[in-house]
């Protein structure tokens, strides 16, 4: 700024500098509490963030699990009438044709089919869920601002709500095949919430994985049903691996501490009766807990590790 003085020299003046002058950039953010947009907020602080959500976590997996069949005209019958038809085909390939029910009659057999592929189908869904539920829902996750792990959660609860319609109509099949209710039945709901954990924590796993590489969707498929293979679904996993002595010890006991097998001889030991499924092994409780709690928290902080970079490129 400039003036003419009284004897017409010309005198020069700087305009009032204000306090922030000098400052950079960051340090003026800092001082007036601006964040980078988007940026990862820390573990604690992410925790409350989706528990402030839970009634949208809620209700988004009821929203997803009624819009799944919307089109069919069974409608949420085939929630349940999937895994029943998938148990029929097991049944007479592997219970019929092949002989692998491992000695067990129809009444033991029935059962203990059923109910490992409506738990192992429990833990398949909620896997592909997970691989999809960010990059198919990129629209949602760049036009809003929330915990991205909502999402993956979200879907996990749809696929237990799945499971439990499945449930009732295990019971069902339980006492037609003469399994009455018991006081061992109850241990089913902690099994069931270990394998919750396992799953949501996988799922999330999957969800930072499937974010960058879309066609994990296309390979997983192939990954599950080897997965299920192993596991025991169709038949005893003991009776084979007994069949096949010339495996080495620690594969097989790599085998039954897998997680898939875990949860459905915990399930099944509480609701089958018979010689089968008497005396359980006192460390299926110790591999349950142990998988939810490392797999639960491990892959909640690994898809935490990621936000800021959900939905960008």
């Amino acid at each position: 700024m400039s003036e003419t003085t009284h004897d017409g020299a010309i005198a020069t003046s700087e305009p009032p500098r204000s306090p922030d002058d000098g400052l950079s950039p960051a340090e003026l953010a800092a001082k007036y509490g601006l964040t980078v947009s988007g940026a990862r907020p820390s573990l604690v602080e992410y925790v409350r963030q989706l528990w402030a959500r839970r009634h949208f976590i809620l209700s988004f997996s009821r929203a997803k699990l009624h819009a799944q069949y919307s089109q069919a005209r069974l409608g949420q019958v085939w929630q349940v009438l999937t895994p029943l038809l998938n148990a029929v085909v097991y049944y007479f390939i592997f219970g019929v044709l092949l002989g692998g029910r491992g000695g067990m009659s129809n009444d033991e057999y029935v059962p203990f089919l059923v109910t490992g592929v409506f738990v192992f189908t429990f833990t398949q869904t909620s896997v592909m869920s997970g691989v999809r539920s960010i990059s198919g829902n990129l629209g949602l996750v760049r036009a809003l601002h929330f915990p991205r792990a909502s999402l993956p959660i979200s879907f996990s609860l749809q696929q237990l709500q799945q499971l439990l319609y499945s449930m009732i109509v295990l019971v069902a099949i339980l006492v037609a095949f003469g399994h009455y209710p018991g006081p061992l039945w109850l241990l089913v709901v902690p099994a069931l919430m270990l394998q919750f954990l396992f799953n949501t924590g996988l799922a999330m796993i999957m969800a930072r994985l499937g974010s960058k590489t879309p066609d994990l969707a296309q390979l997983m498929p192939f990954v599950l049903r080897t997965w299920m293979y192993a596991s025991g679904v169709m038949f005893p996993l003991d009776y084979m691996l007994n069949k096949h002595t010339e495996l080495p010890g620690w594969f097989a006991d790599v085998l039954m501490a897998n997680p898939a097998a875990v949860y459905m001889d915990l399930v099944r030991y509480a609701l089958i009766d018979g010689p089968h499924h008497h005396g359980m092994p006192g460390h299926l409780w110790l591999l349950g807990a142990g998988w939810a709690l490392v797999i639960g928290i491990g892959g909640f902080v690994y898809f935490w590790k990621a936000e800021e970079r959900y939905g960008r490129g």
